[in-house]
């Protein structure tokens, strides 16, 4: 790859290394250069810009990263559409994250164009949460280089163990004089624990706190339980102390007592028969953070926790707060890919066509259903349908389809209307919606997931465009920022007065085909786009 500063008559085929404004228009990091920009640069006076050239030999940055992550991922890992040399790697499953950290460590060292950066080992994870990222530094990578790379990723080095249900058992203990406050603290806490990890309580009983009663009780455990949670009254201090007594005084072993987790110093790991056991530490009465949560969460995971893997858990381990700094820290926010909806326009009256242009048949299937499925195919979610002339026909065409319809009741007053409805009916958790016209039978699902990687408002870009050798077309995906000022458009111009307003939150995606440049309004553009699709 060549890079630097090169005379603008040179620079057509090139990529903007820095993002370029001129009154017309601003020309971002990544832009591939035209004869038509040129002519732009030119006519605001700029003679020199920096760029960058791949040689033959050359991987383009988001091919490089997409490779890299369909490499790295597993089971239950979503990879996310390469955008600006990243592709980003998000959790299918509640559970946790499984790292194979030898073989990132060396993926890492073998060329500083490529990286892969992830959450710790064991992280807990929920759908839609951010887990890695493949990020390539340069424009291009070297393809030999690449394929060292994929040489050392022959297997799948990063997997979320989704969480499966666990049958718990719960036993507490008493003494005189013990509160029922205290008891139903502990009640709750454990509840909404084992809610957490999608298992389900068998049996609770309390019983006095003295080995030979505990011994009875956990005696009397249901055979069904493969999880037995023990809170004693009063903390575990020995391995001779009531817990584990009871535990080997039934026939079970005592693996670990002690963590070097903090809170969470005092629990204790076990079996007895096939079911696994903790002894829990007082802290597990509190809903924050401790080494109960560690223990537990590996074990409805499905792994096996030992006390070699206690050990390895010092690292981290210190969660409480340090003295300076006492106050409870903010939860950081988590990471995560954004919710996108998805909304159709298929409300119009087709008045150039001469009957409903959605219900033309492209390639076997009418044109809305064509396009809604390939919404629904992306991330996109949920899907809204927004109806208004030829409502029962349309919705007809979409039969077995799970979107939502949206009747626009003012249709004939123009597109804004229709979107306005569709826009309304997302729920108020969407970060954006990303706007389909019907008639556009070429845009396909990877476009979609192209303006959805895309988007990313904190970095200005709030508002991605499809475009087509820097002409824009559809679709658009705009930020919720923005859902207020649409409603105060009317008539028939959609939101595009919006992107002219906000240039430097506008960002390009060029969808490598003609797609968003095409839609059908008349017969003759039916014909035309069937004569080239035979």
């Amino acid at each position: 790859m060549q890079f630097g500063s090169i005379s603008v008559g040179d620079a057509v085929g090139s990529l903007v290394a820095h993002s370029v404004r001129t009154p017309e228009r601003i020309f971002k990091k990544g832009h591939l250069l035209t004869d038509a920009d040129i002519s732009l640069l030119r006519t605001a006076g700029i003679e020199k810009i920096v760029v960058a050239r791949l040689d033959a030999g050359d991987v383009p940055e988001d091919e490089a990263a997409a490779r890299l992550a369909a490499r790295l991922a597993g089971e239950n890992v979503r990879i996310g559409a390469a955008f600006t040399g990243r592709a980003n790697l998000f959790a299918a499953a509640d559970g946790l994250v499984s790292i194979n950290a030898e073989c990132i460590d060396a993926v890492n060292s073998i060329d500083e164009s490529l990286t892969l950066a992830t959450l710790p080992p064991f992280a807990r994870v929920s759908p839609r949460q951010m887990i890695a990222t493949v990020k390539v530094i340069p424009f291009a990578v070297d393809a030999i280089v690449l394929e060292k790379i994929e040489e050392v990723l022959q297997k799948p080095a990063l997997q979320v163990a989704a969480f499966r249900p666990r049958n718990v058992a719960v036993v507490l203990t008493t003494l005189p004089g013990t509160r029922p406050a205290l008891l139903e603290k502990t009640r709750s806490a454990i509840r909404a624990r084992v809610k957490s990890i999608g298992s389900k309580l068998v049996s609770e009983r309390e019983t006095a706190h003295d080995r030979q009663a505990l011994s009875g009780a956990l005696r009397e455990v249901p055979s069904a339980a493969d999880l037995v949670l023990v809170f004693g009254v009063s903390a575990i201090q020995d391995r001779g102390d009531v817990v584990p007594a009871a535990i080997e005084n039934t026939g079970g072993r005592v693996e670990r007592f002690g963590m070097p987790v903090d809170p969470g110093n005092l629990l204790l790991i076990g079996k007895i028969g096939a079911a696994d056991v903790i002894g829990l530490p007082g802290c597990a009465r509190s809903p924050k953070l401790n080494g109960f949560d560690f223990v537990l969460w590996r074990l409805a995971a499905g792994f096996n926790v030992t006390s070699k893997d206690i050990s390895r858990m010092g690292v981290g381990g210190l969660l409480m707060e340090i003295p300076t700094r006492p106050q409870p820290r903010d939860e950081p926010a988590v990471a995560r890919a954004p919710k996108i909806g998805g909304i159709v326009l298929g409300a119009g009256a087709s008045s150039r066509m001469g009957a409903n242009k959605l219900l033309v048949e492209i390639e076997g299937k009418p044109m809305i259903r064509r396009v809604v499925e390939a919404v629904q195919a992306s991330s996109a979610h949920p899907v809204a349908v927004v109806t208004g002339n030829d409502a029962q026909h349309v919705r007809s065409a979409l039969a077995g389809h799970a979107v939502q319809f949206v009747y626009n009741p003012d249709f004939a007053h123009g597109l804004s209307s229709s979107l306005k409805c569709g826009l309304r009916s997302l729920p108020d958790d969407c970060d954006g919606a990303v706007i389909v016209l019907g008639d556009m039978p070429d845009v396909s699902t990877s476009l979609i997931e192209k303006l959805i990687a895309a988007f990313d408002p904190a970095a200005g870009r709030a508002i991605c465009v499809a475009t087509r050798g820097g002409k824009r077309g559809n679709p658009v995906l705009f930020a919720r920022r923005f859902f207020e000022e649409i409603e105060a458009i009317e008539g028939d111009v959609g939101a595009r007065g919006l992107i002219g307003s906000y240039p430097e939150l506008v960002h390009e995606v060029d969808a490598g085909s003609e797609a968003p440049l095409i839609d059908i309004d008349t017969p003759e553009d039916l014909a035309a786009y069937r004569k080239a699709h035979p």
